[in-house]
C-alpha cells in the first residue's frame, strides 16, 4: 500500500551483468545499481504492492523531482508541454538547494518546433498550462530553449545525467556518447555548466 523504491535481492535474468566501456572493477554499474542500498540492486522506479499481490510501477525514482516536499513526475510535466504545438519536444530537471525551504531551481529544457521562438509570450502559456493543469509547483522557475533533448538510442530523455552536468560532472562521466540519439545533444548543458 505504500510506494517505495523497488529493489531486487536475488538474481533476475535481465540484469546487465556489464556496461559497455566499463572498467573491469565494474564501477559503473556499481554506481548505477549499488550506491544507494550497499549490496541491493536499486532498480530505479516507484512501485507499490497492494494486498493481493499485484503492483504497480509509477515511474522512474532517479528522474522525480522534488520540490519541497512535494514529488512531481517528469511524465506530468511533458504531456502538458508536449501538447502545445510549438513544442516538440522537453526536458526538465530539479536542482536542489541548501535553504530551507528546499524549493530548489526547477528548470524546463524545450526544443521548439521548426520555426518557432521561445518569447516571453510562449514561456506564459507555457507556465499557465503548467499551473492550471497540474499546480502551481510545476511552474518552473526557468525555460530554456535548447536545439534538441538528449536521449538514448531507445529513446529514453537523460534527466539524470543532464542533472548531472548541470551540477559539474563531465559530460563523458554523465552519459556515454555512444548510447545517445545524437552524440551532440548534450553538447548545450556541457556548455551551460561551464558557464555557470
Amino acid at each position: 500500500g505504500a510506494t517505495g523504491e523497488l529493489v531486487i535481492t536475488a538474481p533476475m535474468p535481465s540484469m546487465p551483468v556489464a556496461f559497455w566501456g566499463d572498467d573491469p572493477s565494474g564501477s559503473k554499474l556499481r554506481a548505477a545499481y549499488f550506491e544507494d542500498f550497499p549490496g541491493v540492486w536499486r532498480h530505479g522506479d516507484w512501485i507499490t504492492f497492494t494486498d493481493d499481490g499485484a503492483c504497480t510501477i509509477t515511474g522512474r525514482s532517479d528522474a522525480t523531482l522534488n520540490r519541497g516536499g512535494v514529488r512531481l513526475g517528469t511524465s506530468d510535466f511533458y504531456a502538458v508541454v508536449e501538447a502545445l504545438p510549438e513544442v516538440a519536444d522537453s526536458l526538465v530537471v530539479h536542482l536542489e538547494s541548501d535553504d530551507e525551504i528546499g524549493l530548489g531551481e526547477l528548470i524546463l529544457f524545450v526544443a521548439l518546433s521548426a520555426g518557432v521562438d521561445l518569447d516571453d509570450d510562449l514561456r506564459r502559456r507555457i507556465n499557465a498550462a503548467l499551473r492550471t493543469e497540474l499546480s502551481p509547483r510545476h511552474v518552473p522557475d526557468r525555460i530554456e530553449a535548447v536545439p534538441v533533448v538528449p536521449r538514448t538510442l531507445s529513446g529514453k530523455k537523460l534527466e539524470v545525467p543532464v542533472k548531472r552536468i548541470l551540477t559539474g560532472t563531465p559530460v563523458d562521466q554523465a552519459a556515454s556518447r555512444g548510447s545517445l540519439a545524437d552524440p551532440t545533444s548534450l553538447d548545450h548543458f556541457a556548455a551551460r555548466s561551464q558557464g555557470r
